[in-house]
């Protein structure tokens, strides 16, 4: 119950985030919110373990492992998202980012020996299918031109980081480290990263002290990061990082619905048959096989026994 709980709150938060993304455009650079996003959750986490006196004592091993997932997960992947962001159109960034779901499967194997699931793989085929349908605008206006083809790469390498710092959070959960503690550090240098690459591309750290955009990094930090990342992350630990990812196909049908009361969007036959074989890719994936437990196994062994017996018997008369 406690994971169903995880996979519904990760979808809603980040389906919902993109209001909160949308707000911050405009005065300041979106590298620079990202950052200033970033360092606001470190904060956020890192006061909240010290109100409560959890440990944040960690070897240099294990903060180098911290590291990698901070600059994977929350530093360079968002950074090429928004760079891949200035060539594409945000749906069909999201459509390449649904990849993640194959780009876990073969990672997890790869790195933690995980066994690929023939369910997951299937239900994340559903999956995609339905994603494509739904963005199924986007793609169709796509041309491979050199701008273009620019942004497809950056996304391909963005979601690869992500999928490798979801592989790096499982080794790290493997290996006995707490969430909330790695996440804060993670999000330091997640942060720390941004700052450093804001340095190397020019940006200029403004500020925007107008209610909607604090509002809203505050939103994308408390929500957005800090409850959305514990979730998803113990996901990672609880059901794999494979199954966690097929969470990236909703977030878009999240944001559509939202999009459909506030901006009025029109549903088409192809996108309700997307959303239509996601949900089902989705129920496919998250059904559970229902495997006997011992117990039941030695009801149904002696049950056999016994009517073997009576069999014998009864040809014996």
């Amino acid at each position: 119950m406690k994971n169903f709980l995880f996979y519904v709150m990760t979808v809603l938060i980040w389906g919902s985030t993109w209001i909160g993304i949308k707000l911050q455009l405009g005065v300041v650079d979106p590298m620079v919110s990202v950052a200033y996003r970033f360092a606001l959750a470190a904060m956020i986490l890192i006061l909240w373990c010290w109100v409560r006196k959890l440990p944040m004592r960690f070897t240099a091993r294990e903060h180098g492992f911290i590291f990698c997932q901070g600059l994977l997960l929350f530093g360079f992947n968002y950074l090429f998202f928004y760079i891949a962001e200035l060539y594409l159109a945000s749906g069909l960034a999201a459509v390449i980012f649904s990849t993640i779901l194959v780009m876990n499967v073969i990672n997890g194997r790869l790195f933690l020996g995980a066994p690929v699931n023939g369910r997951v793989v299937f239900g994340g085929f559903l999956g995609l299918i339905g994603i494509i349908l739904v963005f199924k605008p986007e793609i169709s206006g796509f041309s491979f031109s050199d701008e273009s083809m620019k942004g497809v790469i950056l996304c391909l390498l963005a979601t690869f980081l992500a999928s490798l710092g979801n592989i790096i959070s499982a080794r790290n959960q493997r290996a006995g480290l707490p969430i909330v503690q790695t996440n804060g550090y993670g999000m330091a240098y997640g942060a720390a990263a941004m700052f450093a690459a804001v340095i190397i591309f020019g940006k200029s750290l403004s500020f925007d002290f107008s209610p909607v955009y604090i509002g809203s990094l505050l939103y994308l930090a408390l929500f957005g990061s800090v409850i959305a990342f514990g979730c998803y992350l113990t996901l990672v630990g609880n059901i794999g990082a494979d199954r966690a990812a097929y969470a990236t196909l909703l977030f878009p049908i999240v944001a559509l619905g939202i999009s459909t009361i506030w901006e009025s969007y029109q549903w088409s036959v192809s996108s309700i048959t997307g959303v239509s074989l996601i949900l089902a890719g989705n129920f496919w994936m998250l059904k559970k096989t229902r495997i006997p437990n011992s117990e039941n196994l030695l009801k149904r062994s002696v049950k056999r026994m016994v009517q073997h017996l009576q069999r014998l018997r009864l040809r014996r008369v």
